[in-house]
């Protein structure tokens, strides 16, 4: 044990330049592995906070369409689905497995998220929403939900008397 803590962390891993773990204060504490053993426990159910559950959905509207583009890394376009619901509202959502565990496997870390995932959006009334179109490629699924043209009003020319 230091006397001087290293405020960098140590590396998990010391042929991994990114495995940084930061320094825990209590960590030389005699209580310390019974705090870590309550914090690691996680039940099997997704939970809230994961990166999953929280999916990040660009909306930009362009001249011609309302563009949603989401970071999915890791998932097949089979574990999304892409709807539209009565009243205009647009539903991605998408489901990410745990694996399963092998009788002789050992784990060191299991930080991949996994577990649902579910975003709405109310479309405006330009929207086309029978001719959404989706797409995914490296890890980002774009959907394109086409607008409606801006019919320009007829105007008629009035001569004017006199």
């Amino acid at each position: 044990m230091s006397i001087i803590p290293n405020f960098f962390g140590r590396r998990s891993n010391v042929f991994d330049p990114f495995s940084l773990d930061v320094w825990d204060p209590f960590e030389d504490f005699p209580f310390s592995n019974n705090i870590r053993l309550l914090s690691e426990f996680r039940p099997n159910f997704p939970s809230e906070t994961s990166a999953l559950a929280q999916a990040r959905i660009d909306w930009k509207e362009t001249p011609t369409a309302h563009v949603f583009k989401a970071d999915v890394p890791g998932l097949k376009k089979e574990e999304l689905k892409v709807e539209v619901e009565d009243g205009r509202v647009l539903q991605i959502s998408g489901e990410r497995n745990r694996e399963m565990e092998e009788k002789n496997d050992t784990w060191h870390r299991m930080e991949r998220s996994s577990g649902k995932f579910m975003r709405r959006f109310r479309l405006p009334e330009n929207a086309k929403v029978d001719e959404v179109k989706a797409a995914m490629e490296d890890g980002v699924l774009t959907v394109t939900v086409p607008k409606e043209e801006v019919k320009k009003p007829d105007v008629k020319a009035i001569d004017i008397s006199g």
